[in-house]
């Protein structure tokens, strides 16, 4: 009667819990650039807009004592003097223009005058002028040089470019073999020398990816301090053999900033660019530092392009700059 009775039925199982289901990976989903600027901007945020919006709080009157509190948060912030000034004396110039009266009013000022003095900076890199493109990175140790140029790989590659890595730092077997790791790891060849002469292995390089029709070339160079004279010379004879390899190379010349060394960064770039002629510049580490300001200090004194800006260790954590996310993560 009853399929239970039946010869050979089997019972149904039982039904199974909660308890007894098998569990599954819970994936969280990555967040996106914007978000990851956010927080990667966490610090300097505290230091700057932090800082201004308790100037800025309601009831709050325009006034010298404001003026003066603010250029205090500025400086602090390492945006430097003479950005810091610049934005002061486009903040009055707009109170007048626009009668503004209230504190509060000032933020979204603020907010517009820091856009429109970084928007210079702005600039991102076009790798279609040659073939290969011969990107040269130069930096102190430390900076995140080597880094920067296993992200660039990456990136290159995602775009549907070839890549060849040159290792051009020959003082230091460390940085050959973290260059090396990274070519394994996007599976791009490295050209190198145990003891050569820097110049010759970026040379053999560029002669190598010319044979072999590859797209970009990236190549590393010693570390060292804008002081340090007779090695700033050697890199501008790096620069100077390339140029035998190729009359138009390096196409792009990248300096590799740490964010945190503030103030500091604008010294940087006035030394490399007096040896190099820098187009560009990489700001790592934005995520460990409160002194992201001085991209403004950079955009008033030495308004060489930011071509990417980095917030993270990861692959992804490496992007070009653009003013208005910038900005955006800034003061959110």
């Amino acid at each position: 009667m009853f399929g239970f009775l039946k010869p050979g039925a089997r019972p149904d199982p039982a039904p199974t819990t909660p308890a007894s289901a098998p569990t599954q990976d819970v994936v969280t989903p990555k967040p996106g650039w914007a978000q990851r600027l956010k927080q990667g901007l966490s610090r300097t945020r505290g230091a700057f807009t932090g800082q201004i919006a308790s100037l800025f709080g309601a009831g709050a009157k325009i006034d010298e004592a404001l003026f003066e509190e603010l250029e205090t948060v500025l400086l602090t912030a390492d945006v430097g003097v003479e950005a810091t000034q610049h934005l002061l004396t486009q903040l009055r110039a707009r109170v007048r223009r626009d009668r503004l009266s209230e504190a509060s009013q000032l933020q979204a000022a603020l907010k517009a005058e820091l856009g429109t003095l970084l928007t210079p900076l702005e600039s991102p890199l076009d790798t279609r002028a040659a073939k290969p493109f011969v990107i040269m990175l130069a930096g102190v140790n430390g900076a995140g040089k080597t880094t920067t140029i296993g992200k660039l790989a990456r990136r290159f590659q995602a775009q549907g470019l070839t890549v060849l890595l040159a290792a051009g730092d020959t003082f230091r077997a460390a940085a050959r073999e973290q260059l090396a790791e990274w070519g394994r790891r996007n599976a791009v060849e490295v050209i190198q020398s145990q003891s050569g002469d820097p110049a010759a292995v970026i040379f053999d390089a560029v002669q190598a990816a010319r044979a072999r029709g590859i797209d970009i070339v990236l190549a590393d160079t010693a570390g060292r301090l804008p002081t340090q004279l007779h090695l700033m010379e050697e890199i501008s004879k790096v620069k100077r053999v390339l140029q035998k390899a190729d009359p138009g190379a390096p196409h792009e010349v990248l300096l590799v900033l740490d964010a945190n060394i503030g103030q500091n960064a604008l010294a940087q770039v006035r030394a490399f660019d007096e040896a190099l002629g820098l187009t560009g510049l990489v700001m790592t580490k934005l995520d460990g530092t409160a002194k992201g300001g001085v991209i403004a200090a950079l955009a008033k004194k030495q308004p060489v392009p930011v071509r990417f800006i980095g917030v993270g260790e990861g692959l992804e954590d490496l992007q070009p700059f653009r003013v208005q996310e910038f900005v955006d993560a800034l003061f959110a």
